[in-house]
């Protein structure tokens, strides 16, 4: 009876520690993700709620992701506005996983993290490289906040 209660405690454990799969968007980049059904719960998101949607690639070994991701969150203002009009997915792109036939679709990327605009039913906006945010080591509010202004869906 221990090693039966053993066994299922690990396996409750074991499947915690996994992302979500299909089921919310990620958090983070997992390599593992299926980008285009992630996708298609984005276009759902979107479509009932009003939103563009905003592909975010890049990958957890790349420090300007992280830089971006820290810089929306601790500016209220500008995370508060990115929420209200976008739906955000991220996509990995990494060595366990170039995602290849997924960004086949959309313009060529030249830096990470690289930004696409999807409208609610999935047809392309923008290419946006976000270097053009860049300010010293990270990003520059009023850049962010007027592409914000820019692609946030139409009223």
């Amino acid at each position: 009876m221990k090693v039966y209660f053993a066994v299922l405690i690990s396996l409750l454990l074991l499947n915690c520690s996994k992302p979500e799969t299909n089921t919310s968007l990620p958090d983070k980049y997992y390599p593992e993700r299926n980008s285009s059904q992630d996708l298609q719960l984005a276009l759902k998101i979107a479509t009932e709620s009003g939103k563009r949607i905003l592909l975010k690639v890049g990958g957890e070994w790349c420090i300007w992701c992280h830089r971006l991701d820290d810089f929306i969150h601790e500016n209220k203002e500008l995370e508060s506005a990115w929420k209200r009009h976008f739906v955000t997915l991220k996509i990995n792109y990494s060595p366990e996983n170039k995602n290849e036939d997924f960004l086949a679709k959309y313009p060529k990327i030249k830096g990470y993290p690289h930004i696409f605009i999807l409208e609610s039913n999935g047809s392309f906006l923008h290419s946006q490289n976000t270097g053009e945010f860049e300010f010293e080591k990270g990003y520059g509010m009023d850049k962010i906040m007027a592409f914000v202004e820019t692609w946030k869906p139409n009223s």
